[in-house]
């Protein structure tokens, strides 16, 4: 049975999305890391690194995209889409691997004193794979909203962080070309630091959803539930997962005098009225009290 937010068109539109960033990241990592091994750039050579890493991210991705798209089994009764949130935990620990990669060459480059050349046409590989790279995170990002998927927006702050550290290339390759080569070693780790400070965004984000942190506000929860006439209270309000796939957990209460079909009926109305208002809820567990019955931990 597929869940609300599990239908097979988002899990295609994620999956197209990722194999176009792939090439797209693949094309621009070979053209960074080509020119940059020709002319002894470390900080060309960190980006390619940087933009290879993005490919393999999509890589990871789809592998995780796919294992999540599984059905709910005897298993895994509540399904596999918490292996996306895996995929995207693994972007994060290949970007936190990548800073150190870059800080260890910087400092080896550092003690070398390695000079690199610098051509118009390093120029025109930077900007051209900035223009691509751009273009990339715009959409990624604003499929990854639309679409709810966590590695779509995982891998799209992934992708923006190539902007910036294609930037800062930039400015290093002008000061080498002004007589500064320590600069190259220099830029290279300042893009350590911000691959870092992207690693950690997309972890943090990543861990909200394995610790099973709340997803929705308790009290809005509540004045959706108290909503429906039939409901006298609202109580023991829970909400975990995933963005495009929250569980909701709650108690209600209704008259005592209610016969077992009406209250059953409430509760499917209180399940249809969550669905409806909040976006990404997949599943509502309803346990229906009579009024009156004494009960703590209220919201």
């Amino acid at each position: 049975m597929l869940l609300k937010g599990d239908s097979p068109a988002r899990t295609k539109d994620v999956r197209f999305i990722l194999w176009a960033v792939l090439v797209l990241n693949l094309l621009v990592a070979g053209a960074k890391l080509l020119y940059g091994v020709m002319t002894g750039s470390l900080s060309m050579q960190a980006d390619g690194f940087h933009s290879l890493f993005d490919g393999v991210s999509n890589i990871v991705g789809l592998v995780g995209l796919w294992v999540a798209s599984f059905p709910p089994d005897a298993d895994h009764p509540y399904g596999h889409k918490k292996y996306e949130t895996l995929a995207a935990a693994g972007i994060g620990a290949m970007l936190m691997g990548t800073c150190l990669y870059l800080l260890w060459n910087s400092y080896e480059h550092w003690l070398e004193a390695v000079h690199p050349s610098v051509t118009a046409t390093s120029f025109a590989v930077m900007v051209g794979t900035m223009v691509v790279n751009y273009g990339v995170m715009r959409w990624e990002r604003c499929k990854g909203d639309q679409l709810r998927s966590e590695i779509l927006v995982a891998d799209s702050r992934h992708t923006g962080s190539d902007i910036l550290t294609s930037s800062s290339v930039l400015a290093g390759l002008v000061a080498v070309q002004m007589g500064y080569p320590l600069m190259d070693p220099i830029i290279a780790v300042a893009i350590a630091g911000v691959i870092a400070y992207t690693g950690v965004q997309v972890l943090w984000e990543t861990s909200r959803s394995l610790t099973d942190m709340a997803r929705l506000d308790p009290e809005a929860v509540r004045r959706a539930v108290l909503a429906n006439k039939d409901v006298l209270d609202c109580h023991e309000i829970r909400t975990r997962g995933l963005p495009d796939h929250i569980f909701v957990d709650l108690s209600v209460h209704v008259r005592a005098t209610m016969s077992l079909t009406d209250a059953h009926a409430v509760a499917h109305q209180v399940e249809d009225a969550l669905k409806q208002q909040f976006e990404g809820v997949a599943e509502v567990i309803v346990h229906v009290e009579p009024d009156g019955q004494c009960h703590a931990n209220q919201v």
